[in-house]
């Protein structure tokens, strides 16, 4: 079984690092339908696996120049106080484990859809952020600092209970709220946000007592080598292909676990 986990790590690894996105996207689904594992223990495995695996990708955009240090603490702001109150709220509620596996799938259920879709209409808010003449919409510099923290507590809130929209949803907001922005800063941007906000969640969970080490551990014993592999083939595999094709099985995969 741990070999399985391993291979798994592996595929799911070379799909992000070809990709970009994907992690939590699958890989929680995953334990979940194929491997029977409880559905609040593969979210909090996730979170430690996702942010261990973000954090070399931060620091590679980090070096690069390629983040936003702002936009980054605004989304913290928000993001890092609702992964707490989140988890708070799941240790205090004293949820039995019926009521906890519904509303992780529910969840879950919700951000696959969601991070289909955004992979989806990705191209599509691009567009609809320039006019005709070339220049670029944009909400006023006042009201971007409070719509960015806001940002942040959805994301934070959604990522602590499913582990999934730390990636496509966080990049599709920061898209919305920032069209001027480079897509590569939108990218390590949103890497850099992603590693605080699933270290707290991920610990968060620790606590709860709803993360699985000998299967963190097998997990990153293949999805490290799958990164780094898939991140070398990701400029010969065109995003025209890849797009549809990891959105067309998230779709499947957000149904799937809608019948759960």
């Amino acid at each position: 079984m741990d070999g399985m986990y391993t291979l798994s790590g592996f595929l799911v690894g070379l799909i992000v690092g070809v990709t970009g996105v994907g992690g939590g996207s699958l890989m929680t689904p995953l334990l979940v339908l194929a491997f029977g594992v409880s559905p609040a223990t593969a979210v909090g495995t996730d979170l430690l696996y996702a942010s261990l695996t973000k954090t070399l990708g931060g620091w590679v955009h980090g070096r690069r120049g390629t983040v936003d240090w702002r936009v980054v603490g605004l989304l913290s702001l928000g993001s890092l106080p609702a992964a707490v109150i989140t988890i708070v709220l799941l240790k205090y509620s004293a949820l039995d484990e019926k009521t906890m596996r519904s509303l992780v799938t529910s969840v879950l259920s919700v951000a696959l859809l969601l991070t289909a879709s955004a992979l989806l209409l990705k191209g599509w808010i691009k567009k609809i952020a320039q006019r005709k003449d070339g220049t670029v919409y944009g909400l006023h510099h006042r009201h971007l600092p409070a719509a960015t923290i806001v940002t942040g507590i959805i994301v934070g809130t959604l990522v602590t209970i499913s582990s999934v929209g730390a990636g496509v949803l966080g990049t599709v907001a920061l898209l919305f709220l920032y069209p001027r922005m480079q897509a590569v800063k939108v990218v390590g941007t949103d890497i850099v946000h992603a590693v605080p906000l699933t270290a707290v969640a991920g610990m968060g969970h620790m606590a709860l007592g709803t993360v699985d080490i000998v299967l963190l551990g097998s997990l990153l014993l293949g999805s490290l080598p799958g990164i780094y592999i898939g991140s070398h083939l990701s400029a010969k595999v065109p995003e025209a292909v890849l797009r549809p094709v990891l959105a067309t099985m998230l779709l499947i995969i957000g149904t799937r676990m809608v019948l759960y």
